[in-house]
């Protein structure tokens, strides 16, 4: 990180501890928090004790998300009692959520700020300061009028940016859309986001352009539906998913474009046909099922059908042969008995994905589901099912790991693997084990100096676990790659 400008006041810079939960939208918003107070003189610290200013920015998916931060804010209590002059905010989903809870429970809380209002934190700081009394933010933007996803202005666009808190120098994200409309019946998005809104392309456009000068390689494009992006541009042309991939692929200096978290029933012909045609777009596609049964997917209001999720994944392989496809999985929803759990299984069978991520169904307040259904699945018979259901798509993911020894892959490298091991070369420089990904988003492990570390490079695998492939440089490029062809096609193992 950059050194923090001096306060605007000439007063000593204050120190910021600030900890993420949750999904990649919140470690978006932690990003832009910083860097808006990054520029009225704080500067990070990791010891929360050191802290002048403690923040949590929040998630309500899951109950245990919130017990763990009603769990740090009663610790902190003690904190506050010795230096009453620390500030301490709630800031995110569960803000949104539980508002005015929050200062009931842990009434030494100055700030409680949801997604709609994280801009306006080093502004609100400053006033809880002055006037010696908790803030309260938790307004959500909103379309005027209207909850068309096809909108003209967005407010979240901020070109402050603080690279040190992305996921690597050459990884950033971008937000192309907030909130959402789909409304399933156990999710608490909608509640705590807000309604579905597009970003105008010019915005993206100009943040994507922004980032590539910073020397950012990937982007990731984020929305809770991203595929459901729909946009006008000044000119009034509508702008799909497919049209904005396509105008930031152009962009000199990108080397890699992916985009996450995708709609069955918006997965459009268009899309996948982007995804095939235009190169520096990842084969990857996190595309959520939730469950493989009718009955259930009716229930969490996901106005699909198992038939259709697997008729849309047919499409996949077809329009984009060595795609990987990742998918989500909730067991113990209301009800699930187990015949429907076991539809689950056999849909994660015959789908092969790359991985999914499973969840033990949680009740949420403020949800469909926690007003109309019983949350009647013992918790021992939900842990079982989570174990079996990742036991089988761990079985699967070896197996298509297993099935890319051989084969030569493009990785963008990310950096020292986390249990990084160190050699020397034969010039005396240090040998590590570095860590980066393939175009289809799978974890690439192989020796390599510090100085690859942003560069795509080629590695032919070795071995395989079911989360990780090992593998031997093999090629070094020069520039980013833009052109699939000159690397050998992956075997179509997959959806």
């Amino acid at each position: 990180m950059l050194d923090s400008p001096p306060p605007p006041d000439g007063a000593p810079r204050r120190k910021l501890y600030i900890e993420t939960v949750g999904c990649q939208m919140n470690v978006l918003d932690t990003e832009l928090v910083v860097a808006r107070l990054h520029h009225e003189g704080y500067e990070l610290t990791d010891r929360i004790e050191d802290a002048d200013t403690i923040l949590f920015n929040t998630c309500s998916v899951r109950q245990h998300a919130e017990d763990k931060i009603y769990s740090a804010l009663g610790r902190l209590k003690r904190i506050k009692q010795r230096r009453p002059e620390v500030q301490i905010g709630v800031l995110g989903c569960m803000a949104q959520k539980d508002q005015t809870l929050i200062l009931r429970r842990a009434p030494h809380v100055d700030l409680v700020v949801g997604p709609g209002q994280i801009a306006r934190v080093p502004e609100l700081l400053a006033q809880a300061r002055a006037e010696r009394s908790p803030q309260l933010a938790v307004s959500l933007a909103r379309n005027a009028g209207s909850r068309s996803t096809v909108t003209q202005s967005f407010e979240s666009y901020d070109p402050d940016r603080e690279p040190s808190l992305r996921p690597s120098p050459f990884q950033a994200f971008v937000r192309v859309m907030m909130g959402c409309d789909k409304f399933c019946t156990f999710c608490i998005v909608p509640t705590v986001r807000g309604p579905e809104q597009s970003r105008p392309p010019e915005q993206i456009l100009l943040e994507a352009r922004q980032l590539i000068d910073q020397g950012v390689l990937e982007i990731t494009l984020l929305g809770q539906t991203v595929n459901s992006y729909k946009s006008r541009d000044a000119g009034g042309r509508l702008w799909r998913l497919s049209d904005l991939l396509a105008a930031l692929h152009d962009l000199n200096g990108l080397a890699r474009l992916k985009f996450i978290t995708n709609y069955p029933t918006d997965m459009t012909d268009d899309l996948l046909q982007a995804v095939r045609d235009l190169p520096r777009v990842s084969r990857y596609l996190h595309v959520p099922a939730q469950h493989g049964d009718d009955d259930i997917l009716r229930r969490m209001k996901r106005n699909y059908s198992v038939a259709y999720y697997e008729e849309m994944l047919q499409r996949i392989r077809q329009t984009i042969p060595g795609a990987s496809v990742s998918s989500d999985f909730i067991v113990g929803f209301c009800g699930e008995t187990e015949d429907q759990f076991e539809r689950s299984v056999a849909l994660v069978e015959r789908a092969r994905f790359k991985n999914s991520f499973i969840f033990k169904y949680s009740s949420r307040p403020g949800t469909k589901a926690d007003s109309l259904f019983a949350d009647d699945v013992p918790e021992p018979v939900k842990r079982r099912r989570n174990n079996d259901l990742l036991s089988v798509q761990t079985r699967i993911s070896h197996e298509l790991n297993r099935a890319l020894i051989g084969q030569t892959v493009e990785v963008l490298v990310e950096g020292p693997s986390q249990r990084a091991g160190k050699g020397i070369s034969l010039d005396s420089s240090p040998i590590l084990q570095l860590t980066g990904r393939t175009t289809c988003d799978r974890i690439v492990v192989f020796s390599g100096h510090q100085r690859l570390v942003g560069r795509l490079v080629s590695v032919r695998i070795q071995q395989a676990t079911p989360v990780t492939l090992f593998g031997e440089i093999l090629t070094i490029h020069s520039q980013p790659s833009s052109d699939r062809r000159r690397l050998p096609a992956l075997p179509v193992v997959e959806s």
